[in-house]
């Protein structure tokens, strides 16, 4: 794997791609062609061309470059907790797009996500959140868990019911870079660019890729 920075791949190359790093990674068999070292640095500090951008949560059991085995400059990770999208987050995607050509956005969420289980508990019992930022998480979230704990009733099993609603949240930040971003729209209706959901399993390392693949 070259460090010097490269044309970008399609989508699908990207995501053939990221889902090869992850079967080594949880094979626990790293790439000894992925660039980490100083020479590496080096070759990076003129420029960069990520071949994926993923959006995934800030738990520290779920860093990106490690779970697809990746080096340095191969991934723009934008990392916060929920894996919600605000305003700031979609800037970050168009700006990777427009800026390095990278044709494949990843929203990934993972198992035992503690921004959803607040959420849930949240929307079940009205617990507060510890202050008005992380209430800004838990009300970005709030609208596909809340669908989620209707559909499902009273009696649903907690497991379940956390495991659907991390789904759902993937889903619903899909969907607003999808269509809240005109930049996003327009690369993906006219040059290819496709927006993938994903959860990771922190049991098994596995990465399900499950919404627009």
């Amino acid at each position: 794997m070259s460090t010097i920075p490269t044309p970008p791949i399609s989508a699908q190359d990207a995501l053939a791609r990221l889902r090869e790093g992850n079967q080594r990674f949880v094979m626990n068999v790293r790439s000894v062609e992925n660039p980490l070292g100083r020479s590496a640095r080096q070759a990076l500090v003129a420029g960069q061309s990520p071949f994926a951008i993923i959006l995934s949560c800030s738990d520290s059991r779920a860093p990106s470059e490690y779970i697809f085995d990746q080096g340095l400059g191969d991934l723009f990770v934008i990392r916060v907790a929920g894996n919600v999208v605000a305003p700031s987050l979609v800037g970050s995607v168009e700006f990777a797009a427009a800026k390095f050509g990278t044709r494949l956005a990843v929203v990934m969420g993972h198992s035992h996500c503690g921004a959803i289980q607040a959420t849930l508990d949240y929307v079940r019992d009205g617990t507060g959140a510890a202050s008005d930022n992380i209430r800004d998480i838990v009300e970005r979230c709030r609208e596909p868990v809340t669908t989620v704990v209707s559909a499902a009733g009273p009696k649903a099993d907690p497991e379940f019911l956390l495991k659907e609603a991390v789904r759902a949240n993937v889903r619903n930040s899909c969907d607003h870079l999808r269509h809240g971003s005109g930049l996003l729209e327009r690369l993906c209706r006219e040059e290819g660019m496709r927006i993938v959901g994903a959860e990771y399993s922190l049991e098994t390392g596995v990465v399900d890729f499950f919404d627009g693949v």
